[in-house]
């Protein structure tokens, strides 16, 4: 690959959602193509860009050929709130609409800024949901690869599904029965299915449906994954894309400096050197990390069940809030019920964001109770770290299944509750203190030998990711194949 490089100034063109979950892997993989030679533009609004600058300028000062170019994002033509380019800077739910509306007005600024780059780009990578960029792609005859986000089983699972359309056939939405045609013998009901299997419901029908024909037309697909985890399902789905799937993660792993762990996605609640110093006084593997995602704000009621069960379970905890510390009635039973004074020794709470890999990667930290979005999945997978699974929407409940069944490195916190982003803050409650306290004090019972194989096979699969990307890794040699796949796409135009 290295001749054809040499031949060629690649350049790649990244154009990621705006949402931090789908930010932040694309900046990484936008490092990974870097590393090899590649000029990775990285295209993105005004709020979005200014958010992950000091990563990307870090890059640049180390030498690495990534760009970065915004967009103006059209807030005011939509009915947006000044400022609201990314989906969790919603006010609610009710802005979603809108807010696609304007991710659906770049297009042609994206096209406008392609014509006037040099070099011009040999591929778009875009994320799944801006299926407007197949028409972008198609205008500057270059391949349009997609990245979702989501793990192989998931991917294979909505291929199987809709294939067959035995989820439309059963009588109700909590019918259970087996994903078809799959490695493992796997048991889901309708409701925790993933919106991308829901084309038909909703206001969001027609976006899924173009979403669809955006996959359907897209010339390959990279997946933050790797050989070695999801071996059967890799094969499988790379099938359905006629071989042009690549799996090039964990793609986090490409973060080696402290500052770049601190610096992924929003500027930390914390300071860095106080986080640490906080675990560092712990003993190793008798914290347990407690954090539901970047999109997730729960009822007060909820966060309280949370509370109490933290500190009932006599572990040592760091509990990342989102959401509460704006609530007056949620930061009054912090301070006067004496739950801060309280847990002052015992517990660390970060009210906003947190540097998710850099806490997991501590020693200190021995379990991860975790939403199953498929970012925090291999960011704990990575870190050698057993989970509790607290599912919610999305494809958050096939992750639960990975976790809990087929890498058998997690335990349920039990929620069979789906519930929609943006409305998880109006369902009074989901799990209670008992259920909570208990898994934790499941997962973080050192006497169980149960527990301990669990920890050991959690910690190999960490080893296998680190291993899948270095140099002669299965994830590094996957990206390679990719990069010198797009090298034979300019060959053969050019003859």
């Amino acid at each position: 690959m290295a001749s054809a490089l040499e031949n060629q100034q690649l350049h790649f063109i990244l154009v990621p959602m705006m949402a931090q979950g789908h930010m932040i892997p694309m900046i990484d993989i936008a490092k990974l193509l870097a590393c090899q030679g590649v000029i990775a533009t990285i295209v993105t609004t005004h709020h979005n860009a200014l958010r992950h600058k000091a990563l990307i300028d870090r890059a640049m000062v180390n030498g690495l050929p990534i760009r970065l170019l915004q967009l103006r994002f059209p807030t005011r033509e939509v009915g947006l709130p000044d400022g609201c380019e990314s989906i969790d800077a919603l006010p609610s739910r009710d802005y979603t609409q809108r807010f696609f509306a304007a991710a659906d007005m770049l297009q042609h600024p994206l096209e406008d800024l392609i014509a006037e780059m040099n070099p011009r780009p040999n591929c778009i990578i875009s994320d799944f949901i801006l299926a407007w960029t197949s028409v972008v792609a198609t205008k500057f005859q270059i391949p349009r690869i997609i990245f979702h986000g989501i793990s192989c089983f998931t991917l294979l699972s909505v291929h199987n599904l809709r294939r067959s359309g035995l989820h439309e056939s059963v009588s109700s939405d909590d019918e259970p029965f087996f994903i078809p045609d799959f490695p493992h013998q796997i048991e889901i009901t309708r409701n925790k299915l993933p919106g991308m299997l829901k084309e038909s419901q909703g206001d969001m029908a027609p976006l899924r449906r173009r979403i669809r024909e955006g996959e359907e037309s897209a010339y390959g697909v990279l997946i933050n994954s790797f050989n070695e985890l999801e071996a059967k399902y890799y094969e499988l789905f790379k099938e359905t894309k006629h071989g042009k799937a690549w799996c090039i993660g964990p793609v986090s792993l490409c973060n080696k400096d402290e500052l770049d762990l601190v610096d992924r996605g929003n500027k930390a609640s914390i300071d860095k050197n106080k986080c640490l110093e906080w675990l560092d006084l712990r003993e190793p593997k008798s914290v347990i990390y407690f954090c539901l995602g970047s999109m997730n704000s729960l009822t007060v009621q909820q966060l309280i069940e949370i509370g109490l069960a933290l500190e009932a379970s006599d572990h040592p905890f760091v509990w990342v809030i989102k959401g509460g510390e704006s609530n007056e009635e949620f930061r009054n039973w912090l301070s006067e019920e004496g739950f801060e004074e309280r847990n002052k020794e015992r517990g660390m709470l970060i009210k906003g964001w947190a540097p998710q890999v850099l806490i997991l990667s501590h020693r200190a930290v021995g379990g991860f109770l975790t939403h199953c979005g498929w970012n925090s999945t291999l960011e704990g997978l990575c870190a050698g770290v057993p989970m509790v699974t607290w599912p919610m929407f999305g494809e958050q409940f096939l992750n639960e299944k990975v976790i809990v069944e087929v890498l058998r490195v997690g335990y349920r916190v039990g929620v069979d509750v789906f519930v929609d982003w943006g409305v998880e803050s109006k369902v009074e409650f989901l799990v209670g203190k008992e259920n909570i306290e208990r898994s934790v004090r499941r997962l973080m019972d050192k006497s169980s030998e149960e527990c301990e194989e669990m920890r050991r096979r959690v910690e190999e699969i960490g080893e296998m990711g680190r291993r899948a990307m270095e140099d002669g890794g299965s994830s590094h040699f996957n990206l390679s194949l990719f990069i010198q796949d797009i090298v034979d796409q300019i060959s053969k135009k050019n003859t």
